[in-house]
């Protein structure tokens, strides 16, 4: 059986759970490869497939017998039907964390059943990635570099970060990517100054300072990444400032290793931006993977120790309203004995022109 649902099922069985109704897109496409419509159902006996005439022919197609997962078309199923998938079960589980009210409601009638919340238990499973998932993210890592290295001979003064978001897009797109694994930030001057600035017609400058940070997809898995260029002169403040972000993320970086307690390092980090008067707007970094932002957070208020084959970003960033941000990140894979770096781009203080 497929092993992610085989560990699946194993939970259930700890949290005395018997069937599962699974409606989170992404965690369908994590149990089954599926990225149809649909829902998915764990019986006592079979893996089921639920989606309508318009993905039959994809999701068939795709099903082997391997991966032991029943089709069904919705509307050839009755009310009867419905009831019988979990006839056998005292418990189903849902994902409480992605359906609504409404739709809680709706699985009560239709399935006539005793629903339990189930706490984000794949999820969990999903905080550790296996070969096939590394190797994924490992080519996405890969793109965003060469990504980066053509963008930096494309940028020129007059244009503007539009311009320029739009060509990292179609770069990646062309060069192997699903697409986008989030909203492409280009951000230039002031802008920069805004952790998830929207690209503007804004025109690049000299003597501009340029933030960056996109990734892209691979067979669904994300790539994330960020680095700052300078076009011309880069002022004593600028440069304090990368330094110290610099900084920030080496040491990071060099403490990651399996089983580190995040909370202990990362307060090290807290009181370095406390001594220097900066203030931190978001966390050190976040994990990846089907989701561009997945648990756990690189943050001392989340109390964990890092695994084996976990996927982080480390993203440190010092933001000066009204004048500018800098903020330095790569994709990591965790091992035991430290880290690997998967986005291999240069980092130091970069000028372009």
């Amino acid at each position: 059986m497929n092993s992610k649902i085989q560990a699946l099922r194993n939970q259930m069985k700890v949290l005395n759970i018997q069937g599962m109704i699974i409606s989170n897109p992404v965690n369908i496409k994590y149990l089954t490869g599926l990225t149809e419509e649909g829902t998915f159902l764990i019986t006592p006996k079979d893996n089921i497939f639920i989606t309508d005439s318009r993905y039959l022919e994809a999701v068939n197609t795709f099903l082997t017998i391997d991966q032991e997962i029943i089709s069904y078309n919705l509307k050839n199923l009755n009310k009867h039907d419905y009831e019988a998938f979990f006839s056998e079960c005292e418990n189903v589980g849902f994902e409480e964390s992605y359906v609504t009210y409404e739709m809680y409601k709706i699985y009560l009638q239709t399935y006539q059943v005793n629903l339990i919340e189930t706490e984000g238990i794949i999820e969990l499973h999903r905080m550790v990635k296996d070969e096939e998932e590394i190797e994924n993210i490992k080519k996405a890592c890969n793109i965003t570099d060469k990504c980066f290295e053509y963008i930096r001979g494309f940028i020129r003064v007059g244009m503007t970060e539009k311009e320029i978001a739009f060509e990292i897009e179609k770069y990646m797109k062309i060069n192997g990517a699903d697409g986008l694994a989030f909203d492409t930030i280009v951000a230039s001057g002031s802008n920069s100054s805004m952790p998830h600035a929207v690209p503007t017609d804004r025109k690049i400058e000299e003597n501009d300072i340029i933030q960056f940070d996109f990734g892209c997809r691979v067979n669904g898995y994300c790539s994330d990444f960020s680095r700052v260029l300078f076009v011309g002169i880069i002022t004593d403040e600028m440069r304090r400032v990368y330094e110290f972000v610099l900084k920030e993320y080496e040491y990071i970086v060099k403490n990651l290793s399996e089983g580190i307690d995040v909370k202990d390092l990362l307060k090290r980090c807290e009181k370095d931006y406390q001594d220097n008067e900066y203030e931190l707007l978001h966390s050190f970094g976040h994990s990846l993977g089907l989701d561009i932002h997945e648990e756990p957070i690189l943050s001392s208020k989340h109390d964990f120790k890092l695994k084996k084959d976990m996927l982080l970003t480390v993203e440190p960033g010092v933001y000066i309203p009204g004048k500018f941000g800098i903020r330095l990140e790569d994709t990591i894979l965790i091992n035991k004995s430290g880290c690997n770096t998967l986005t291999k781009s240069a980092i130091g203080i970069k000028q372009i022109f």
